[in-house]
């Protein structure tokens, strides 16, 4: 049993002390875990005498403040907040909406509290009401008592989000690809913003796509090795270089020696056609110095605004991001290990730096100002050829712990602990995903700031953005460090704000919100998120009726509000997941907790009922081959309600390599498997535009989609 004053301190801090696991078993969570955790939050847990001192503080804290750090509404229904001023004064709230309007009209309610002696001052408690006919947006909430004025931010979010109104009633599918896997006859050994732009015109144009979904483009660190994973950026709020199109930086025309640069792009992609793996330290390196040429040619005077424009808009963030990027590529990318004046943004030697090499920074400013300018028309090219959404966004989990976000936001991310996954059905080892986490308390005390300007980024440029875990916006799986992904628990987050600002982002953006909702899922999250108007994720192999016995979920019980798919890029695509692949893989890795055979018993059972599906709605005959039954798959698809479907651009090529194994690093070249034809040659994008596969299953999704005839 769990001392009850850590686990009142755990309570309080949202720390779980027994969960439930994927099995259903309920699992108490070990006092040295509770303890890391806490002090990941700042709270010394570690005897009884300290923890006495912590609650002891928590209620200091809290009587101390006269209102909440932030309060989260809802649009069409009113909010009630507590408010705390001594004990017998008078208090007046009004709120200011961030037009500058004020609004009156707060009516305050019952509250019996008693008041509480804050050294020797009584304290008393009220509540007030705001009125449901608020706006949207970011407002703040008055209070003035005893002479003074107090305040503290109000967000008024979406009660409902939903499918823009551009989409109406219709469904619609949409590419899935890992861009970097994407080469064409015009990129740098990697797929770039140029490429994932003609693969949305050849998507929407030809076949009807409404939207393409993009792997995570945030940025990584510009140092080597650089880090492969899209999904362990160095920051979330800016994009990689490395997926710029350098012929489309418009001072490229000027550039004198542009043969130069030809050189350099010939030689990369002769590297690439050598090797079986996306080389990106080579691709960077050799864009790196053409970017750097490009740099230098002069501006023309509306150009130079659009530069100053851009930085305003971007802010400080924008000044700490090249900032650590030009540091990273001086003292190398882990910040922890620089001399010990840089390792703070405020450090005393950062500003030094800056002054002494302002050109460096600079320029890494101006790297992000060509990627905006290249996301926006990519986003801006894929709706004009006819996508309803045009491009989604995919956001990371999190960030590389020793990456330009962790050093610029150590005020707000927990050190100490790091974010992962309990084991789950195919991650039977649970996982660490290095990362480390928001802190909810910081980031309530901020009013939610960097998680503000982190949605509004990523949907700046984007007809949806697809969240990775957003089960981690409601409770996150934390690991203390040098502690096994089994040894870790649940803490958690403010869902109403988390989930509330990404709507509110969303609404304004005219965007959709895809929350990526697999694993260990508390069954009323789904039900939240539904409510909310944010589509879950539905892959096929995984659909399962748990009421009816465990086999394939009939197409019709589908959601309706849910991106649908066969496959993930955590699984290899429909041609590899047949054939088994995830089972060897999973076991020459070492990765199974069950003997092989026995796993790839389970799993030809798993897929021997999803043939029988398929043949008992009429899609696949006997005797049927593995392109036959892919199509049949994605056939299958067609006949769930699901207002959006996705197609693997791997599975539409015939592609058999996963892009990632879950639960390794180096062991397995994750993230570098460049797009491949069934027989295992490399395919570029050109050949995928005319490829008779990618062809057929487009035809099959477009006609799934298509508006009936009344």
């Amino acid at each position: 049993m769990t001392a009850s004053s850590l686990a009142e301190l755990a309570h309080r801090f949202g720390v779980a002390t027994e969960y439930y696991d994927w099995t259903g078993r309920s699992v108490p969570v070990e006092e040295d875990t509770l303890v890391a955790v806490l002090a990941a939050l700042g709270v010394q847990a570690g005897t009884e005498e300290g923890r006495a001192a912590a609650l002891s503080a928590d209620d200091t804290r809290y009587w101390s403040r006269s209102l909440p750090p932030t309060i989260i509404g809802r649009a069409d229904s009113e909010t009630s907040f507590w408010a705390h001023v001594t004990h017998g004064d008078p208090a007046h709230v009004w709120v200011r909406l961030e037009d500058g309007t004020v609004r009156t009209g707060v009516r305050q309610a019952d509250n019996f509290t008693p008041p509480h002696d804050l050294d020797g001052r009584l304290v008393g408690e009220a509540t007030f009401v705001l009125p449901a006919d608020l706006p949207l947006g970011y407002h703040s909430v008055h209070l003035s008592s005893g002479g003074q004025e107090f305040s503290t931010p109000l967000i008024v979010t979406p009660a409902w989000l939903g499918l823009p109104a551009r989409l109406g009633a219709r469904r619609a599918w949409g590419l899935a690809t890992q861009i970097y896997s994407v080469r064409s006859e015009n990129s740098w050994g990697v797929g770039d913003l140029g490429d994932l732009t003609d693969l949305a015109v050849w998507a929407g144009a030809r076949h009807g796509a409404g939207y393409i979904l993009v792997n995570p483009l945030q940025a990584a660190a510009p140092t080597r090795p650089m880090e492969p994973s899209p999904y362990l950026p160095t920051s979330r709020r800016f994009t990689n270089p490395i997926y710029l199109r350098v012929e489309s930086v418009p001072e490229f025309a000027q550039l004198p020696k542009r043969g130069r640069v030809w050189k350099l792009r010939a030689a990369v992609q002769a590297r690439s056609r050598k090797i079986d793996a996306i080389d990106r330290d080579s691709a960077w390196a050799a864009k790196r110095t053409a970017l750097k040429a490009i740099y230098r040619v002069p501006r023309s005077a509306g150009r130079e605004l659009a530069f100053e424009a851009f930085k305003q808009r971007e802010g400080r963030a924008l000044d700490d991001f090249a900032t650590w990027s030009a540091l990273a590529e001086k003292y190398g990318g882990n910040w922890r290990k620089w001399p010990k004046g840089l390792r703070h943004p405020a450090g005393p030697d950062v500003a030094e730096f800056v002054h002494r090499h302002g050109s460096a920074v600079e320029f890494h400013r101006w790297l992000q100002w060509q990627l905006d300018d290249q996301l926006a028309a990519a986003q801006s090219q894929a709706v004009r050829t006819g996508m309803a959404l045009g491009i989604m966004h995919d956001l990371a989990v999190g960030v590389h712990p020793d990456g330009a976000d962790a050093w610029a936001l150590q005020n707000v991310l927990a050190t100490g602990v790091a974010a992962g996954a309990p084991p789950d059905e195919f991650n039977q080892l649970g996982q660490n995903w290095s990362q480390p986490p928001w802190r909810p308390d910081q980031l309530e005390e901020l009013g939610y700031q960097p998680f503000r300007d982190l949605i509004a980024a990523i949907l700046r440029h984007a007809g949806g953005v697809r969240i990775d875990h957003i089960i981690g916006l409601f409770r996150l799986w934390w690991i203390p460090s040098g502690a096994a992904p089994t040894k870790g628990t649940y803490v958690r987050y403010n869902h109403d704000a988390m989930i509330g600002i990404v709507a509110l982002e969303a609404h304004r953006a005219g965007a959709v919100v895809v929350g990526e909702d697999l694993g260990t899922v508390e069954p009323w999250v789904r039900d939240y998120l539904r409510a909310r108007g944010v589509l879950g994720t539905s892959i096929l192999w995984f659909e399962l009726d748990r009421d009816g016995g465990g086999g394939p979920l009939p197409a019709e019980r589908w959601r309706e509000l849910c991106l649908s798919s066969v496959t993930t890029h955590d699984l290899p695509p429909t041609a590899g997941y047949l054939a088994g692949e995830h089972v060897r893989l999973r076991d020459e890795l070492g990765l199974l907790t069950r003997p092989a055979e026995e796993e790839l018993a389970h799993d030809r059972a798993e897929q021997a009922a999803w043939l029988a599906e398929l043949r008992r709605v009429g899609l696949l005959g006997d005797d049927a081959d593995t392109e036959q039954v892919i199509l049949a798959l994605h056939r299958y698809l067609a006949r769930t309600p699901s207002r959006l479907l996705a197609l693997a651009l791997t599975d539409a090529v015939g592609d058999r390599r996963t892009q990632n194994q879950p639960g390794t690093t180096d062991e397995y070249p994750n993230w570098r498997v460049p797009l491949t034809g069934p027989d295992g040659s490399p395919l570029l994008l050109e050949d995928v535009l005319t490829d008779p596969r990618a062809q057929t299953l487009a035809a099959v999704m477009q006609s799934a989609t298509a508006p009936h005839p009344q």
